[in-house]
């Protein structure tokens, strides 16, 4: 819980209607998974759910828009590879600066912008990340 205090968008202490100490255990958990990505590496969604055991895509984008901003929020991405609408270009220099693998974009691309590489960017959640030996130690996570 030591991230509570980056959640604070106003200075009555509240993020919208729930206030700071109010972040939900699953919500704590998905921001834990995040924390976990290595530089340079990707989870989906999806991958971050089937990681927990629970929920599914759709809450792990809930909880990512919600609280995402605390933690390394563009390494937990689209399935397909796409850049987060809005945020693309912040994205590309968070994968440039860790030298993520992208593939170039194609001529008819929107924006002309890459995308991730996703057979070489994709972490299985225990390989070369931060707290991997100990997740494998205690048995945790369904590692993809």
């Amino acid at each position: 819980m030591g991230r509570v205090s980056q959640y604070r968008t106003s200075g009555d202490g509240t993020s919208g209607d729930r206030t700071i100490d109010e972040l939900p255990e699953y919500a704590e958990r998905v921001l834990d998974v995040a924390e976990l990505i290595p530089p340079g590496r990707v989870m989906t969604y999806g991958d971050v759910a089937e990681w927990l055991g629970d929920g599914g895509p759709r809450q792990v984008g809930r909880v990512m828009a919600l609280y995402g901003a605390a933690v390394p929020w563009w390494r937990v991405v689209r399935a397909d590879g796409a850049l987060l609408p809005g945020h693309e270009l912040r994205a590309l220099d968070h994968y440039r600066e860790e030298s993520t693998p992208l593939r170039e974009a194609s001529r008819s691309a929107e924006g002309h912008l890459p995308r991730l590489d996703m057979k070489r960017a994709r972490w299985d959640g225990v390989t070369g990340g931060a707290g991997a030996d100990a997740d494998r130690d205690k048995g945790g996570g369904a590692h993809i």
